[in-house]
């Protein structure tokens, strides 16, 4: 995901069709025949490019793992733990 002023543009001010911007926002759902290694590897490597926040949701556990930059991964079980983030609307 990509915050709106993030979104890039062409020359006519269409969104453009291609674009190399880290999402503001990466959200992994976990498949049962996808590693969950491989899947973090791909929400750390968006956080160093960038990106502000990293979901992998796990449905099977029924948790969601919440990565942010240089911070201590946490880890929610029950849906209304989940904090909610706002950068999206400004």
């Amino acid at each position: 995901m990509l915050s709106w002023d993030r979104i890039p543009r062409d020359e006519n001010s269409a969104i453009a069709n291609a674009f190399d911007a880290a999402p503001d926002w990466t959200i992994e759902l976990l498949s049962s025949d996808q590693s969950q290694t491989k899947v973090t590897k791909h929400i750390l490597h968006c956080l160093r490019h960038k990106t502000q926040i990293g979901w992998l949701i796990d449905p099977d556990e029924q948790t969601v793992f919440v990565y942010l930059p240089e911070q201590q991964t946490q880890v929610f079980d029950q849906p209304e733990e989940l904090p909610s983030y706002t950068f999206f609307c400004q």
